[in-house]
């Protein structure tokens, strides 16, 4: 059983969103657990770096001069951190109860538990995503989303972090297969929900071009034979039914030819997972969340 009392540091990565920071810093200060607040300034340059220092300064600032992209920032995060427990939420997030990061950090009651996924809302939806369906029991997911999941340090650490080459998406799916197939699992959280007010400066071009490069990525360099083949055209398939669905095509189109070329120049970085965890990925893909009493002996030692 690990620690009761786990150090815990709540990261915040950012860049140019000074006054979405500010809400989400003071919602994370009224937290009813002692813990590390962490600060990750990309490079921005609309004075937030100012902004934290003088408005919070119990808050630890590390600042990039240039901007290097969240994946980069919440690796070297973590290499920074000095809690056991990452907690991560999105600048443009905010923790609508002081309880939150405290029944979290309760959540990790296994040591398998390598991942929890914290319950959150988006602003234009009361639909509560990533929330364990009872309470009582642990229930296993096969990913968490990035604006709202905590994370034991080690074992981040140890799985290798996110590959930053995926740059901006998926990167969440990938580092909790790679994480799976080490015998750690996400667990569906049952904290108060945090809420992610998502920042209207979002760039749909960006999102499109790397959502489906790295959705070809992925496969690529997780799927192991015989399951890769299909994996790979049902990924293609899946990306152009998208495209057509929302009618934005260039960039999803370029994406997925991004990346199969990316995939040819990342040879090194093929390390499939074993047979057993791939089905057992995919079958919680499919359930949505399992008990881990279901899930357990399917798990690596």
């Amino acid at each position: 059983m690990p620690d009761p009392s786990p150090s815990v540091t709540v990261v915040i990565t950012t860049r140019n969103r000074s006054t979405d920071l500010a809400r989400a810093l003071e919602s994370t200060l009224n937290q009813d657990v002692s813990m590390e607040v962490l600060v990750i300034d990309d490079g921005s340059t609309d004075g937030t770096a100012n902004m934290v220092r003088e408005r919070f300064p119990s808050v630890r600032l590390e600042r990039s001069d240039v901007s290097h992209g969240l994946i980069v920032q919440r690796n070297r995060a973590a290499h920074l951190a000095t809690g056991e427990i990452l907690v991560s939420i999105d600048d443009d997030a905010v923790f609508t109860s002081p309880h939150t990061v405290g029944q979290t950090v309760r959540e990790f009651s296994d040591s398998r538990i390598g991942a929890v996924a914290i319950p959150f809302r988006n602003a234009d939806r009361e639909q509560v995503l990533q929330r364990a369906p009872d309470p009582e029991q642990i229930w296993i997911t096969d990913r968490f989303i990035g604006t709202a999941h905590a994370l034991r340090r080690d074992v981040f650490l140890r799985c290798g972090g996110y590959r930053d080459f995926f740059v901006h998406q998926g990167e969440e799916g990938d580092f909790c297969l790679r994480m799976l197939n080490e015998g750690f699992f996400v667990r569906l959280g049952s904290a108060d929900p945090i809420h992610h007010l998502e920042s209207p400066r979002r760039s749909f071009d960006r999102m499109d071009f790397y959502g489906r490069r790295n959705d070809i990525l992925f496969a690529s360099l997780n799927v192991p034979w015989p399951w890769l083949v299909p994996h790979l055209a049902a990924t293609t398939l899946n990306g152009l039914a998208t495209a057509r669905h929302v009618g934005r095509y260039r960039q999803m189109l370029l994406g997925l030819a991004h990346g199969y070329r990316d995939a040819m120049k990342l040879p090194t970085q093929r390390k499939p997972v074993s047979p057993k965890i791939y089905r057992l990925s995919r079958l919680l893909k499919k359930q949505g969340a399992m008990p881990f009493a279901q899930i357990a002996p399917l798990l690596s030692a």
